[in-house]
C-alpha cells in the first residue's frame, strides 16, 4: 500500500513527487508513456514568466509568482538550465499602450518587481533587432527561461533518488475507491494507494471521471513552433512578445536555454488530444507574427517544428483540490503559466495532504541535489573534433553527436540515472544528441547501439519515441520549412 500515487509524470507530476520524496512517505508515480516529461511539458515554450499576464485573484496569478521565485535554488540544486533574461511586451499602437498600462497593474498587483514601461528608444536601444514601428514595450526583470523537458527529468532523478517508484509505460485504465484508500489497476499492473494526485494533464478530466471525481472538462488546445538552428538564439536579449489576445500571450521570439531562437506557439482548440501535426499554414502565420516583432529572423536556418497540447480547462484557472471524492486530489487545467507555476502548485499540494491529515514527517536523509548531465557549452568547430568523432565505440571521449557534439560518456550516464532508457528520443532530451541541424541522421543509429550495449537490449526493444515504431506525429519537414521560407516575404526595416 502506498501512502500517495501520483498518475502523469509530467512536470507537475514529477515536481509533486519530488516534494513528496522529502518525507517519510511511499510514494508511487504512474506514467502511460515510457519517459517522463513526454506529454505538454516537453512540448513548451521553456518560458520563466514573470506574472504580470495571470488575473490578479487567481491561482495561476497567485502561483506564477511564488514558482518564479523558486527556480533559482532549484536549478542550484538540480543543475537543469536556468537562465534570467527578462522579458518585453511591444505595443505598436497607442491602443495596445494602454495594453501595457493594464498588464503593468495587474502584475503590480499580483506581486511582480522590476516591471517598467520603455518608451521607444530605451526598448530598442535595450534590444536592437526589435522592429522599430514598435511604440513602446513593457519590461518585466524577472522573466527567463529554462529547459523544461530536462526540469521535468531532474525532478524525477532526483525524486526517484529519494526514494520515489517510478513505474513508466503503467497507463491508468481503472480506479476503485475503498474504504482505505483506491485501487488502480494499469496496463501492466495494479497498485493500492492512500491518497490519489490527479496530475495527467490533457487526460485529467478522464482519470477523475474513473472515480466519480470529474466537475471539470480539458478543453486541449495545440500550439505549435518554429526551432531554428543552435546560436541563432543570440538575435534577440529577451523573451519577446507582443500584446496578449483572447487566445493567451501569443506568439512569442525567444532564445531556447541552449541558444536556438524559437517562434510561436499558435493557439488552435482541437478535440484529438493526440493531434501533434504541424501545418504549413499555421508555420506561415507563426513566421508573419514573429516577424513583426523582430524582422531580423532568417527562416533559413529553421531545422524543426513542432506542436504541444496544452490542458486548458473550462474552469479558466489551475484546479487544485481534493475532489468531491474523498482522498482524491485534481491538479488539472495546468496551462501557462504552469511550467513556472509547477515549484509552488507542488507545495500547494503538499499543504492540501497535510490539511487532509497525511503527517509529513521529514527525511533525515533527503539530498536535494542532483549532477548535471551536460552543461552548456560553445561548439567547437568541426575541423577540430573530426578525431574524437572517429573514436572507437566504447571510447568515453568519442563525440556520437557531432552537432551538438556530445560524447559517449555523456551518454552512458544520462542511462545510468534510476529512469529506464529505452528510446533514442530519451537520451536526446538529456543529452541533446538528435537535437543539431541534422536531426539525428548521423547519430540516432550510434545512440540506439549505446542503449543496447548499457541496458542489455535487443534492437527491437529500443524505440524512437515510444511503443510504436511508426509514432512520429506529421510535422512539417527542414526541407518543407526552407521552401516555406523562400515562399514568404521578410517584412522591410525601416
Amino acid at each position: 500500500m502506498y501512502d500517495v500515487a501520483i498518475i502523469g509524470a509530467g512536470v507537475m507530476g514529477c515536481a509533486i513527487a519530488r516534494e513528496l520524496s522529502r518525507y517519510q512517505l511511499q510514494v508511487l508515480l504512474l506514467e502511460k508513456d515510457i519517459d517522463v516529461g513526454v506529454g505538454a511539458t516537453k512540448a513548451n515554450s521553456g518560458i520563466v514568466h514573470g506574472g504580470y499576464t495571470a488575473a490578479h485573484g487567481t491561482l495561476k496569478g497567485e502561483l506564477v509568482v511564488k514558482g518564479n521565485r523558486m527556480y533559482r535554488q532549484l536549478e542550484e540544486e538540480l543543475n537543469f538550465g536556468f537562465r534570467q533574461t527578462g522579458s518585453l511586451v511591444v505595443a505598436f499602437t497607442d491602443e495596445e499602450r494602454e495594453i501595457l498600462a493594464q498588464l503593468q497593474a495587474n502584475g503590480e498587483k499580483n506581486g511582480v518587481q522590476d516591471l517598467r514601461i520603455l518608451q521607444r528608444e530605451e526598448a530598442l536601444a535595450r534590444e536592437p533587432a526589435l522592429n522599430p514601428a514598435i511604440v513602446a514595450a513593457l519590461y518585466c526583470g524577472e522573466t527567463g527561461i529554462t529547459s523544461p523537458y530536462e526540469f521535468c527529468i531532474a525532478l524525477a532523478e532526483n525524486a526517484v533518488a529519494n526514494g520515489v517508484t517510478l513505474a513508466l509505460n503503467n497507463e491508468v485504465k481503472h480506479i476503485e475507491s475503498k474504504a482505505q484508500g483506491f485501487q488502480l489497476v494499469t496496463g501492466a499492473d495494479t497498485y493500492q494507494a492512500r491518497y490519489v494526485i490527479n496530475a495527467a494533464g490533457v487526460y485529467a478530466d478522464t482519470i477523475a471521471a474513473m472515480v466519480g471525481a470529474q466537475n471539470f472538462t480539458i478543453l486541449p488546445r495545440k500550439g505549435q513552433y518554429l526551432l531554428l538552428s543552435r546560436g541563432t538564439g543570440s538575435l534577440v536579449n529577451h523573451v519577446v512578445f507582443q500584446t496578449p489576445g483572447p487566445q493567451g500571450k501569443g506568439v512569442l521570439v525567444t532564445s531556447t536555454y541552449w541558444g536556438n531562437l524559437m517562434l510561436g506557439p499558435n493557439a488552435e482548440d482541437v478535440t484529438d488530444r493526440e493531434d501533434l501535426a504541424t501545418e504549413t499554414t499555421a508555420l506561415q502565420d507563426i513566421i508573419a507574427t514573429a516577424w513583426r516583432s523582430v524582422p531580423q529572423i532568417d527562416i533559413t536556418k529553421a531545422i524543426r517544428s513542432f506542436s504541444g497540447i496544452r490542458p486548458s480547462s473550462d474552469r479558466r484557472d489551475f484546479i487544485i483540490e481534493e475532489s468531491r471524492v474523498p482522498r482524491f486530489i485534481n491538479v488539472a487545467g495546468i496551462d501557462s503559466p504552469g511550467l513556472t507555476s509547477a515549484p509552488a502548485i507542488a507545495q500547494r499540494v503538499l499543504q492540501l495532504l497535510e490539511e487532509l491529515g497525511v503527517v509529513l514527517e521529514p527525511k533525515a536523509d533527503f539530498n536535494p541535489r542532483r549532477r548535471p548531465i551536460t552543461t552548456f557549452s560553445p561548439l567547437q568547430p568541426m575541423s577540430e573534433i573530426v578525431a574524437d568523432v572517429n573514436r572507437p565505440p566504447g571510447d568515453p571521449l568519442r563525440i556520437v553527436c557531432r552537432c551538438e557534439q556530445v560524447r559517449e560518456q555523456t551518454i552512458v550516464d544520462a542511462i545510468h540515472r534510476g529512469i529506464p532508457i529505452n528510446s533514442t528520443d530519451a537520451i536526446k532530451r538529456r543529452t541533446r544528441a538528435g537535437m543539431g541541424a541534422c536531426q539525428g541522421s548521423f547519430c540516432t543509429s550510434r545512440v540506439k547501439e549505446i542503449i543496447a550495449r548499457e541496458r542489455g537490449l535487443a534492437p527491437e526493444e529500443i524505440f524512437l519515441r515510444g511503443r510504436q515504431s511508426g509514432d512520429f506525429p506529421a510535422r512539417i519537414s527542414s526541407r518543407e520549412l526552407r521552401q516555406i521560407a523562400q515562399g514568404l516575404q521578410a517584412p522591410r526595416q525601416d
